[in-house]
């Protein structure tokens, strides 16, 4: 893992929030990069892939979504919701001086990437879709809200590392002890009393509410919005129970021009530090501003 600044700014709304700030190997030589985590995850899942992409001459910023990580958890669990998560990458962007950015999202960074196209469409450069899309399969929704804020007794770094391969062996089937210990780490955090995990419980309490029509058509326009002037990168775990063959497909078949790479062996979503998904994302950024 190379080193990293640390940043803060605060929401307009007062919580103060954080990102991994990964300097440039060599000097800027295109936009930075923007990389959003999932729903229960945090700016630890870039720390394999941010120094690749900053390698290739572009500053990378993690951020820790509010509510997760370094990040202020939120005494209001309704504004953990996409709008929102959008407006605060807003307001990082402006305390970071970053008016473009290309956007890496993984799961419901990806759905921010999306929202980004009505809060605003012209910090978007270009973007690479981890393992979502405007339609996720239900299957994939209830495996996640199977384990979600879920209150668990984790007494040492064992149990922890035996919770994450618990509830995600389905998706890494060749991860080794090592790999769940490392899966561990960046889904933990350590507390007074041991492990604890690296997110608000309450963030469930959203997205446990099925969407409405609105919404459903709200992100799938704004998916085609997003594909429609810029370049777009999805990457798919091949066994992704969130994204099937069939949606990827028909994301394909909205936005002809999406490049998309399938990642095997692995599920909902890959780590970015497969060699599929390494060489899939370092040839789009050469590709794009």
């Amino acid at each position: 893992m190379s080193e990293f600044a640390e940043r803060r700014w605060r929401s307009r709304d007062g919580l103060d929030l954080y990102a991994r700030d990964y300097a440039a190997a060599g000097g800027e030589q295109g936009l930075p990069v923007i990389c959003l985590h999932g729903l229960t995850r945090n700016s630890k899942d870039f720390e394999g892939i941010a120094p690749i992409i900053a390698g290739l001459g572009r500053r990378v910023i993690a951020a820790d979504v509010r509510g997760r990580g370094q990040s202020d958890r939120d005494s209001n669990p309704a504004n953990y919701q996409p709008k929102i998560y959008a407006r605060d990458v807003v307001e990082m962007m402006a305390a970071l001086d970053l008016p473009r950015a290309v956007f890496l999202g993984t799961s419901m960074g990806g759905i921010i990437t999306m929202t980004m196209m009505a809060v605003r469409p012209g910090a978007v450069a270009a973007a690479i879709l981890n393992d979502v899309g405007p339609v996720i399969a239900p299957e994939g929704i209830d495996r996640i809200l199977g384990y979600a804020g879920i209150p668990i007794k984790i007494r040492n770094w064992d149990d922890a590392t035996a919770y994450v391969r618990r509830t995600n062996a389905v998706a890494f089937p060749k991860f080794g002890d090592e790999d769940w210990r490392r899966f561990a780490e960046r889904t933990f955090r350590q507390a007074a009393s041991g492990p604890e995990l690296d997110y608000d419980p309450a963030i469930k309490g959203v997205i446990s509410k099925p969407p409405s029509r609105l919404a459903l058509w709200l992100i799938r326009y704004l998916f085609r919005r997003l594909a429609r002037k810029r370049s777009v990168l999805m990457i798919r775990g091949q066994l992704s129970d969130l994204i099937s063959r069939e949606i990827a497909d028909r994301m394909q078949a909205i936005a002809p021009t999406m490049k998309r790479v399938d990642v095997p062996n692995v599920g909902h979503a890959p780590m970015l530090t497969e060699p599929e998904a390494v060489d899939a994302i370092e040839q789009f950024l050469r590709t794009v501003p």
